[in-house]
């Protein structure tokens, strides 16, 4: 399943203190009293922070998120510094840490080598002299850059096709290989196919972009290729499968065999393909997720002119590396992706871009360390203390529903027997294959990162399912569901103030990581997390009845969402961010039952003035806090599969609990009858 996505502002710890000496962990300066909680509870809880907060100039948004993510990279520089101090040996993670990020900062010698580590690649372009050629040259640019379970990447990659390898959806034991869509440089192919005027705006400054980047590149006749690009990258658009088909893991389960795709999907050479990707000889079963997109894809690879796929090779193939290329490239990415699709004004400093480069390419080298230095034993004990918790809450009601037959219910408890969680770090480290690392090859050094990736992953192809595989580095500020696992991920970064913090009362870390945690527990059971067993297979183990009223009850949900308007005239998509919301709603839900179950039957404290009820969802929405501009949450909505952050907190008002302690009354904006407050488990 997926990312958590945040976007969120650290809570100040300037919160009174109770007599047991715990931190509210709710700021009440933040707070807008002017405002009722039941007309608009996100800025009753973060309007007057909301007032005054300004988006830096390198950022497209600003939030809770944020501030934990500098903490996290202000870490992970001084790893990096130590690393450079160190002077490790050839291959060593040291040496390869410092000189990954001294390539990546060295902006002189990128200037000085110029296009000389590109032409290489383009001169390979342009020597494609067939179908065949060219199918190879497809095949060989594939990499893992795709995910339709953990990272909610269902058409990420700039390659025409990504490959995903995890376990089989059918016969959990051993993995295969997923084949996914791709093939565009705008982030979906409703930015192509969408009639709206701001989308139209958007294609007019790509179409520039492409010729800008190609003339930079020094390649002839620049806006006739990009002309090529942006016709082809249409009928590509054209071709694929839109988000919501693409979530749904019943469409997505197609098993193919090798020779499925040369009758299925004729036009490319697939022998050619599947030999230059490297996926083994002896791998004879796919899934192909997207099946009707391959198919046509693969016959735009016949029906194209030759020259329209060499121009999109060369542009996607530099597009991936502008980073480590020269100033005038590199701003003129940052001019497009920034400034036109999120309205970022300015672009990040190199230094800061370097730390982001190395724990894209070196993640595991540098979590290692950060796990050791950074996140202690307790931490670890207390967030798993309150993962069962949680995950008990969910047992009692899952246990205690009326709708649902004895066999379903049998089911839902057993995933949650046997649900893997994993805190902090993993339990043994990821294996990927060593790559070169010079300081004075940052172009290189990228490429042959993601190479090392990929043959980590199409490494994985014969041996054993590893159930305890990781898909995020202890340093990234998030979490995530694995629902082929039937496991959950938390970094150690994300477990940190405001969030989780041990000075806080219960109330507020339940409020805030404990509804993460909630929230991450809850996608085994949302509508792509429901249509897995304990094992992680792929199969429908509800009774008919059980699934239309949780299916009816997904529905109210996207309706409500549907309401929301972020912008005149632009309303959230229920519909698209459906498994998400139904992990808002049942995670809060648990993690709140969970915190007054820890009470014990005791009262809970009153601290600052706020009751243990309203520091716990005053909490949920502060670690929500978030104020991004306008372009990026449009961005943000055509593409996420999240609501945006300040729609998220509004979540509380299908909890009967939240409405007494806000004194939340009938006329009120958010006020909703209990029959049409939304209970999904």
């Amino acid at each position: 399943m997926k990312r958590l996505a945040l976007s969120l502002v650290l809570l100040a710890s300037t919160a009174a203190v109770a007599q047991t000496g715990a931190l509210s962990g709710v700021d009440k300066a933040l707070m807008d009293g002017a405002v009722k909680p039941g007309d608009n509870f996100d800025t009753y809880a973060n309007g007057t922070w909301r007032k005054t907060a300004q988006i830096p100039a390198d950022r497209s948004s600003i939030g809770v998120g944020l501030d934990v993510s500098l903490r996290a990279e202000a870490r992970n520089a001084a790893i990096i510094k130590g690393a450079a101090a160190v002077r490790g040996a050839p291959g060593s993670d040291e040496q390869r840490i410092a000189d990954y990020y001294a390539a990546y900062t060295d902006t002189a010698g990128i200037e000085a080598r110029g296009l000389k580590p590109i032409q290489p690649g383009l001169a390979a372009i342009a020597a494609i002299r067939d179908k065949h050629g060219l199918s190879r040259a497809i095949g060989a640019a594939m990499r893992a850059d795709t995910d339709p379970f953990n990272n909610n990447n269902y058409a990420s990659t700039n390659d025409l096709f990504g490959l995903f390898v995890s376990q089989d959806l059918n016969h959990p034991t051993r993995n295969v290989p997923y084949l996914m869509q791709g093939g565009l440089g705008l982030p979906d192919r409703d930015y192509y196919l969408s009639d709206k005027p701001e989308m139209a705006e958007i294609r007019t400054a790509y179409r520039a972009y492409l010729g800008q980047l190609l003339q930079l590149a020094g390649l002839s006749d620049p806006q006739a290729r990009a002309d090529r690009i942006f016709a082809l990258e249409q009928k590509i658009a054209a071709a694929q499968a839109d988000i919501i088909a693409s979530q749904d893991a019943h469409k997505g389960d197609n098993p193919w065999t090798r020779a499925d795709f040369a009758t299925r999907a004729p036009g490319l050479d697939w022998a050619a393909f599947w030999t230059a990707a490297g996926v083994p000889a002896s791998q004879r079963d796919f899934i192909a997720w997207q099946p009707g997109a391959i198919t046509k894809l693969s016959a735009l690879v016949a029906s194209e002119p030759l020259q329209s796929w060499r121009d999109w090779l060369a542009f996607h193939m530099i597009n991936q590396i502008t980073g480590s290329l020269p100033k005038a490239i590199d701003d003129a990415s940052f001019d497009f992706y920034g400034r036109t699709l999120t309205g970022t004004p300015a672009q990040q400093p190199r230094e800061k871009r370097g730390i982001a480069a190395v724990n894209g390419a070196l993640g595991e080298a540098v979590g290692k360390i950060y796990a050791r230095r950074y996140f202690p034993a307790s931490s670890k004990v207390e967030i798993q203390h309150m993962v069962t918790n949680i995950v008990a809450a969910f047992d009692r009601r899952i246990a205690a529903l009326d709708w649902m037959a004895p066999a379903t219910k049998a089911e839902a408890r057993a995933k949650l027997a046997v649900l893997k969680v994993g805190v902090g770090y993993p339990d043994h480290w990821w294996n990927y294959p060593t790559f070169a690392v010079r300081a004075d090859d940052p172009v290189g050094n990228a490429q042959r990162a993601r190479l090392s990736l990929y043959r980590y992953h199409l490494a994985k192809l014969g041996k054993p399912v590893d159930r305890g595989e990781w898909w995020m580095t202890p340093q990234t500020v998030n979490a995530v569901n694995l629902p082929l696992q039937n496991a959950l991920n938390f970094p150690a970064a994300i477990l940190e103030s405001p969030y989780f913090d041990p000075r806080f009362d219960a109330a507020a870390n339940y409020g805030a990581i404990g509804s993460v945690i909630g929230h991450e527990i809850s996608h085994s059971f949302d509508n792509l997390g429901a249509d897995f067993d304990s094992t992680g297979r792929l199969h429908n183990w509800w009774t008919p009845a059980d699934l239309k009223r949780f299916e009816g009850a997904g529905q109210a949900l996207v309706a409500q969402y549907n309401a929301y308007e972020a912008l005149p005239g632009l309303h959230l998509n229920g519909e698209q961010e459906l498994g998400e919301n139904i992990a808002d709603v049942a995670g809060l839900t648990a993690s709140y039952e969970a915190y007054r179950a820890s009470l014990g039957g005791k009262p809970a404290p009153v601290i600052d003035g706020l009751t243990g009820d309203q520091r716990f969802f005053l909490a949920f929405a502060q670690s929500w806090r978030t104020k991004m501009r306008d372009k990026a949450l449009r961005a943000r909505i055509a593409t996420d599969v999240h609501a945006p952050a300040p729609w998220r907190v509004l979540t509380v008002r299908n909890l009967d609990a939240w409405y007494a302690p806000f004194d939340v009354q009938p006329g009120q904006a958010l006020y909703l009858t209990p029959e049409k407050r939304v209970h999904i488990w």
